[in-house]
């Protein structure tokens, strides 16, 4: 289960083996207004993860294929800032030592009340410190100014940009050289309910590919799949 991960929004990865802990936990998110993903083992939290970056993570300590202890020094190995919280129906002090040492920053027991579920998220989420995007960053040789919403080339031509071209390009920019499918971009800048079909991802592509002028080459279009921003291309 994947929510619609809306720009601003707080979306939470929440990953169990056991459905009933698992449907509940995100039923419960999400009628407090969280974006929610799911899943039910070790590699599939990390692939969501990866895919998502999602603003606070749930994971299991027991999972299957790789357990929640595995799946957060994996994640911690690349970022050292998204709130972890163990699940955990265990009340040991050794796990809890083994849980923080991965890199965890708290345990919920799966037993709490709902309130103090609740209350715990929303205090790893106010504790995390993420500064704004800067206002003003380069894709390639280009200078994109999101304050002026104005596109730059070098020794080139300005273009006005939209708040999602921006966001856009932001997003190519977290995922150097991955490929990043179109049901991903569809759902991501126009919302799950969207049914405009792939026809809007095309052409807001190829309008973005225009304003990037010779670093539109940087954009690749991946066969049957999706595109990917050209990693080697942005440093010169």
């Amino acid at each position: 289960m994947t929510a619609d991960c809306g720009i601003g929004a707080h979306e939470i990865l929440v990953a169990d083996d056991e459905p009933a802990i698992r449907d509940g936990l995100c039923a419960l998110l999400e009628s407090e207004g969280y974006l929610v993903s799911a899943a039910a083992d070790g590699p599939e939290a990390l692939r969501l993860w990866r895919e998502r970056r999602p603003s606070l993570i749930l994971l299991d300590v027991m999972m299957p294929r790789l357990n929640g202890y595995a799946v957060c020094a994996e994640i911690r190995r690349e970022d050292s800032s998204v709130p972890i919280l163990f699940l955990t129906a265990k009340d040991g002090e050794a796990d809890e030592l083994r849980g923080l040492s991965t890199g965890a920053d708290d345990y919920i027991s799966k037993t709490a009340p709902e309130s103090v579920k609740l209350a715990r998220i929303a205090a790893a989420l106010r504790r995390v410190k993420s500064a704004p995007p800067p206002a003003v960053f380069d894709f390639g040789s280009c200078r994109v100014d999101a304050s002026r919403m104005i596109i730059s080339q070098p020794d080139g031509p300005s273009h006005e940009i939209s708040p999602r071209e921006v966001e856009m390009l932001r997003c190519f920019l977290a995922h150097p050289g991955e490929v990043l499918s179109r049901d991903f971009l569809l759902t991501r800048f126009w919302g799950v309910d969207f049914d405009g079909g792939d026809a809007a991802l095309t052409v807001a592509i190829h309008r973005l590919r225009e304003k990037l002028g010779p670093d539109a080459r940087l954009v690749e279009t991946v066969s049957r799949q999706g595109y990917r921003l050209v990693a080697s291309g942005l440093h010169r």
